[in-house]
């Protein structure tokens, strides 16, 4: 991790970010669309901060929270589709953006730097969600992990954000909050930089993921952009 001061994405065009967990806080509404399902069976709720460490692990995260159990389950197929039913009924009812991305992503439009999504949440739920929250309004791209091919930690979903934003990946900056995400944006060739502030996981250690830089609260990002340009 480069520690220097002052802007160091001197060339930088464009702000890609990681969905959940960097911009949105969604665990709430991912929590209790897997919650349902345990009192659905009429098993005892748990409270929204068991599942919350495992949000970035999706369906596996949740059900495996819930219920224990791992995809070999061979109910697994069919209560992952429950909980994407239940999860789509609630895709923004508990979901906000964290604080001070709202006054990022304002700054960015005033620095005239594009930004745009790059998350493994399937279109199914990435695009309803982003067209749901009005601070995705000024996005230029929004790829989802079904967009492509290929998922993150592959770089092709970066690729084609930076292909919809018209700007070159190594004029990129991505952001995100699993290690996945720093390996898909070296990997593509951009600046990457790991939102501490998200969900992380039980067991990361975000200083040996090599990003390029560490945020602790996402107005942090802005020291190291460069200011407006002509």
């Amino acid at each position: 991790m480069t520690s220097s001061s002052g802007t160091q994405f001197q060339n930088v065009r464009a702000i890609l970010f990681d969905l959940d967990g960097t911009l949105v806080d969604s665990a709430p509404d991912l929590a209790a669309a897997a919650d349902k399902m345990r009192t659905d069976r009429g098993l005892s709720s748990y409270p929204a901060e068991r599942y919350r460490p495992m949000v970035g692990a999706g369906a596996r995260g949740m059900l495996g929270i819930a219920f224990g159990m791992q995809p070999d389950h061979s109910d697994y197929a069919l209560m992952r589709e429950e909980f994407f039913s239940n999860y789509e009924q609630r895709l923004t009812l508990q979901t906000y953006a964290f604080d001070g991305i709202p006054a990022l992503l304002q700054e960015l439009a005033g620095r005239r730097l594009a930004w745009g999504v790059v998350t493994n949440k399937s279109e199914r739920f990435a695009i309803p969600l982003t067209q749901a929250m009005p601070i995705f309004a000024s996005a230029g791209a929004v790829v989802g992990g079904d967009s492509t091919p290929h998922a993150k930690p592959h770089p092709e979903p970066l690729f084609e954000a930076a292909r919809r934003l018209g700007v070159a990946p190594a004029r990129c900056v991505y952001v995100g909050d699993d290690e996945r995400d720093i390996v898909a944006g070296l990997a593509a060739g951009m600046y990457t930089v790991a939102a501490a502030y998200g969900y992380l996981g039980s067991n990361a250690d975000i200083a040996q993921w090599g990003a390029h830089q560490v945020i602790h609260a996402p107005e942090e990002l802005l020291q190291w952009l460069p200011n407006a340009q002509a």
